[in-house]
Parts: structure tokens; C-alpha cells; sequence
């Protein structure tokens, strides 16, 4: 069956009369990347204007681990099967999980303590807790946060397998991201502090592009928390650095170890006004 050419005709009259803004066949256009660029700079920066959202605690960490109460429920149903259907693998990687667990909880209640440690202060002053809106640490810090009553900024960015906002997010103030650049760089916007958890490939970005604007001073002097240093000072021996020259002395206070939330909640207290 032939096209008829004058519907195709008027289709594409019609296309090209769209006023530009609402055409969106023309806004994907490898051309307009530009103008996506600054769609994605503006949206958020407005929103969290108009919602008063001032200054953030960045929470990075695996987007892998459960909670204590989902680990030790995987746990236990792996340990009442019979001896001769059990998984040794399955089982290993199950304790590691429970493992693992500790942190989640440990960013649930850092979150909490942040939260319920910032509700009187006003809003020019007040902590809001950020994080990338995913599973893992970033759903246990929204987590403490919605279960200190306090609203929490969530930074999804959208991946080829499907990654949903947790189920702990402020929906208002729930974004969403194209773009890895424009997502980190909205983290470094109103960050006053981050926290890093133990994570992957990712947490070792986002940790570093922080970490590299500190550095240069291209942002104000932000304090960086290592969550856990046995996994952080196994992870990267940043002595060595300073030994083999790649970094300086000075460089190492860019940074600060804490391995409990109620002594990270003490370095991030100092931020607040007496």
C-alpha cells in the first residue's frame, strides 16, 4: 500500500508549525543538546528554590544493600533449607549482605539525626538531606529523613535498566536526570557537607568529582566524610598518594574518616550556628 503524499505533506507542515518549545521530536535532536543542558540545570534549581531547600548533606553510598531487616529475612530463608539443597555461594554472599547491612542502617539513622537536629533551625539555616533516589544507602538516608518528618531531595538519573525513585523520597522534590554531568553538578550546588558510604563505580565518582572541586577550591571548603575506614583506607591508600607525590600533605584534609552516625552527625553539627 503507496503513502498518500499529501498526508505526508501535511504531516510535516504540521511538525514544523509546532512553536519549537512544545515540539519534542525537535528538543531530542542531537542539535538542541545544548538547550537540554540548561532544561536540566534550570528545573531542579528552581523547584528547590521555590520549596526553600538552601543547603544539603550529599549522601552517597551502594545502591546494593538492603536493610537489616530484608538481609537477615534472605538470610534465614537460605538457612532452613535442607543441608543438601543449600547454596555454599548463596550463603556466602547472604552473611555478606547481612554484612553490609550495618551501613544502611548506619545512613538511616546519620539521616534521622541530621533531620531531627536541623527542625528548628530556620530554613536559611536548616540541613536538607540529598541523595541520588535510588535503592540502597540513598533509601535508607531518605528513609531517616521521612521518618524524622523532614523532606529530603532525591537525584535519580534514568539508566538502560530501570531504576525507580526509592519509596522514601519527597515526591515534590523528586528529580529526575538525563544527564550524569548536570546530576552531579546540582550535588555540589547546595551541598554543605557529604557523607560517603561504601559504594561502587559510582560512589567512587560522584566521592572524587567532590572531592576534586574541594581540592581546586571551586567550592567553598566542604567537609567530605568517609563512612567506614576499614573499607575506605583498604579501598584507596591515600598515604601512598602523598608518598608517591600525586597528591599533597594538604590535600588529606579535604577529607575526614567517622565510623559511627552519631560521630558524623558531630562533624556535620559544626556547620549549624550555636
Amino acid at each position: 500500500m503507496q503513502s498518500n503524499p499529501d498526508l505526508n505533506e501535511s504531516k510535516e507542515v504540521a511538525n514544523a508549525y509546532r512553536l519549537a518549545f512544545n515540539d519534542p521530536e525537535f528538543l531530542l535532536r542531537p542539535e538542541t543538546r545544548g538547550i537540554r543542558f540548561q532544561l536540566e540545570l534550570l528545573k531542579p534549581d528552581l523547584i528547590q528554590t521555590e520549596a526553600g531547600i538552601q543547603n544539603t548533606v550529599v549522601v552517597f553510598g551502594s545502591a546494593r544493600f538492603n536493610s537489616m531487616e530484608v538481609a537477615q529475612l534472605h538470610h534465614q530463608s537460605l538457612t532452613k533449607l535442607p543441608a543438601s539443597s543449600q547454596n555454599t555461594e548463596a550463603l556466602l554472599q547472604s552473611q555478606r549482605n547481612l554484612e553490609n547491612a550495618s551501613y544502611y542502617e548506619a545512613a538511616r539513622t546519620f539521616a534521622r539525626l541530621v533531620s531531627e537536629g536541623c527542625e528548628h533551625h530556620t530554613q536559611a539555616n536548616r540541613l536538607t538531606i540529598c541523595t541520588g533516589g535510588g535503592p540502597g544507602i540513598m533509601e535508607a538516608a531518605n528513609r531517616g529523613a521521612m521518618e524524622a518528618g523532614a523532606p529530603s531531595v532525591a537525584m535519580n538519573i534514568s539508566l538502560p535498566h530501570e531504576q525507580a525513585p526509592n519509596a522514601y523520597v519527597t515526591p515534590e522534590l523528586s528529580f529526575q536526570f538525563h544527564y550524569f554531568a548536570l546530576r552531579k553538578m546540582h550535588f555540589a550546588m547546595r551541598a554543605k557537607a557529604l557523607i560517603s558510604f561504601p559504594g561502587g563505580f559510582g560512589t567512587l565518582d560522584e566521592l572524587f568529582e567532590i572531592l576534586t572541586l574541594v581540592q581546586t577550591r571551586k567550592v567553598q571548603a566542604t567537609p567530605v566524610l568517609l563512612y567506614g575506614s576499614a573499607y575506605w583506607k583498604r579501598l584507596i591508600d591515600f598515604d601512598w598518594m602523598v608518598e608517591t607525590g600525586t597528591i599533597a600533605k594538604e590535600d588529606l584534609a579535604c577529607f575526614k574518616y567517622v565510623d559511627s552516625p552519631e560521630q558524623a552527625w558531630e562533624e556535620i553539627k559544626k556547620l549549624l550556628p550555636c
